[in-house]
Order: structure tokens, then sequence, then C-alpha cells
């Protein structure tokens, strides 16, 4: 059955709703006292593993602040359980064994995503029963390039010295990860929209770490062919390039249904970026949440004000809701959107 809330599906399809969809990256997470108190009792690791505790999770959001979305709670970096990679949360990842020569990289192992990660899927279908139509449910992973840059720094990166030094002193070696990692990602999202997930969203969050003529050159075409890929799964798919406003004309290149922005750019600069044939989605900066409620209204509202120049509108944060938030505050923003 589809969702009863139809209002972000139909933006995605460039249809204009009565009112503005909204929903959070990173709306299920540590800002909620619910979600605390369920990882006073596990780690993260076991919360990711647990499809229930997924389900309750995710609709944490859908019941408390009223978004027009779920997205599946989980983390980008489960998909190197499908490579045999440890990932320990600290709370920020590590990585204990990094790929960073040519003998790493033989000596990865490719599992089948569909197999490895089966318990990502029995998450997507806990959600969908427990969400019992109501909203639609957003999957989504890592692009290949943020994905590979924790698998070859080993953790959250400033300079990001070790995949750089990869792309520019090995780039026959780094794009053969990237190639492997594509594919990779394009069955592991396969296996979300095959579960049931309604849409998909694949995250760029480090693509801000490259200049933009040598993300044309080393990532695009990888980013390019997991884009073409999900044209043929029959779900929306919003790209979201994070970190550098120079980047949102690359990804305005890419046939994704929606374009994320971040806070880096204003959102009329970037609608005329990306044109007016096209969806947005975006672009509040979260930090903004810390601060008086009657700032985060006028700034709200004037992020729907310029996107009303798109084709569609998503509205969203620039980036994921900070952990410090006011839960209160987050739910008088959506009653803002919904009522621009």
């Amino acid at each position: 059955m589809p969702p009863r809330n139809q209002t972000f599906l139909q933006a995605c399809r460039g249809e204009r709703p009565a009112r503005t969809p909204i929903w959070l990256m990173r709306q299920a997470g540590r800002y909620m006292p619910e979600y605390r108190a369920i990882r006073a009792k596990v780690s993260f690791t076991e919360l990711c593993r647990s499809p229930d505790l997924c389900a309750e999770v995710t609709l944490q959001p859908v019941d408390y602040l009223g978004v027009d979305a779920a997205i599946l709670f989980s983390d980008i970096l489960v998909v190197f359980d499908a490579l045999g990679i440890d990932v320990r949360f600290e709370p920020s990842p590590v990585i204990a064994t990094p790929v960073r020569t040519a003998a790493d990289v033989n000596a990865l192992q490719w599992g089948d995503p569909h197999t490895e990660l089966s318990y990502v899927y029995n998450a997507v279908r806990a959600c969908k029963r427990a969400l019992a139509d109501r909203v639609p449910l957003i999957g989504f992973c890592g692009a290949p390039f943020t994905t590979l840059s924790y698998l070859v720094e080993g953790q959250t990166s400033r300079e990001f010295e070790h995949i750089k030094g990869m792309i520019f002193s090995a780039p026959a070696v780094f794009a053969g990860l990237m190639e492997n990692m594509t594919t990779l990602l394009c069955e592991y999202l396969r296996g979300q929209v095959l579960a049931g997930v309604d849409a998909l969203q694949v995250f760029d969050s480090w693509a801000g770490a490259l200049a933009p003529a040598d993300y044309r050159e080393h990532v695009l075409p990888h980013l390019a062919r997991l884009v073409d890929f999900t044209r043929n799964l029959g779900v929306p798919l919003i790209l979201f390039v994070r970190g550098n406003a120079n980047l949102l004309a690359l990804a305005a290149e890419l046939p994704a249904e929606v374009i994320g922005v971040d806070w880096s750019i204003d959102m009329d600069q970037a609608v005329a970026i990306t044109g007016p044939n096209r969806v947005v989605q975006g672009n509040l900066d979260p930090m903004l949440l810390l601060g008086p409620a009657a700032l985060v209204e006028r700034k709200a509202r004037e992020v729907v004000a310029a996107a009303r120049h798109a084709k569609a509108h998503i509205f969203n944060l620039g980036h994921g809701i900070s952990r410090h938030t006011d839960p209160a505050l987050a739910r008088h923003l959506v009653e803002v959107v919904h009522s621009a």
C-alpha cells in the first residue's frame, strides 16, 4: 500500500503539494531522550543490527515531530560488514586496519551485500510494518568517495591526507577501489528497495575534501554510475553532496530526482545553479536550531520562499541535526514549514 502522506513523494516527482514536506537528516538520534533511553541499554552496533529496535528508533521522530518521511536508522559504514572490516563507534567511527597500500587493497574480500547486510533489509521490513503506511521510508548509503574515505583514513579526518594521497600518487589503485565500492553500493541500494523503501538518499558527506576539478575527474564518473543504476530501481533518489558550494553544479549534472543542498550556499543561489526544472532539498543550517525560536522561524520561511523558484522543494537541514538540539524546537520547525 502507498503511504497515506504523499507530500514527500509528490515533491520528489516535481509536484507542488499543498504544504512543503519536511524531514530532517539524523532526525532519529541523540537529541531525542527516547533514543538515549534505548542507547543506554544497547551499543550502537547492536542497535543497527536489531530490526525491531531500528524500527522503534526510526519511528520516534515521526511520532514526535510530525515529519513527512522516515529515514531508516542505520549508518553508512555498515556496508563494511560485506568486506569483513571491523568498525568501532567511539562514538565516531574508527577502523583499526585502514586500507592504504596495494597489498591492503588486494587483501580485501568483496562480499555479497544481499547476504552480509541482511539485517539492514530486515530492519527495512520492520520499519515498514511499524509505519503502517503513514509516511514514506527513505533508505540510504554513503557515496563511493565518502565511504571509501573512511576505509582509507580509518576515521573522520580534517585533511584527508591518506585518501588524497592515494588519488594523486596511485590513481589506478584509487579508481579500482572506487569501481568495486560503487558496485557494492549499487547492490546494497537494490536490496533496500527490494525490502520496501520508498526513496533513497546518497550521502557524499566528504565531497568537500576535493577541489571541484579533482572531484570531476576522480569521483564524478563513479557517482554517475551509482545514480544511473538507481534509475532502474523504481524509487526516487536524493543526491546530497556536502561541503563545497562549487560542487553543486557538478551534482546537478547527474539525473537524480532531487538535489540536496547544504548550508554553504543560499537557497536562491542554489536554485539558480540547479535550474528551475530540478527538485531541491534543504537547506537550513542545523546550528540555527540552537538559537531562539523566532530566528529559526524567520530563517525557515526565507528558505521556503527562496525555494519557490525550484520545480519543487523538500525542506531539510543543510546537514544532520545537532545532538544538542531541543526536540521541541525541531517540532516547532516542522510546524513552521508546514504553515509556510
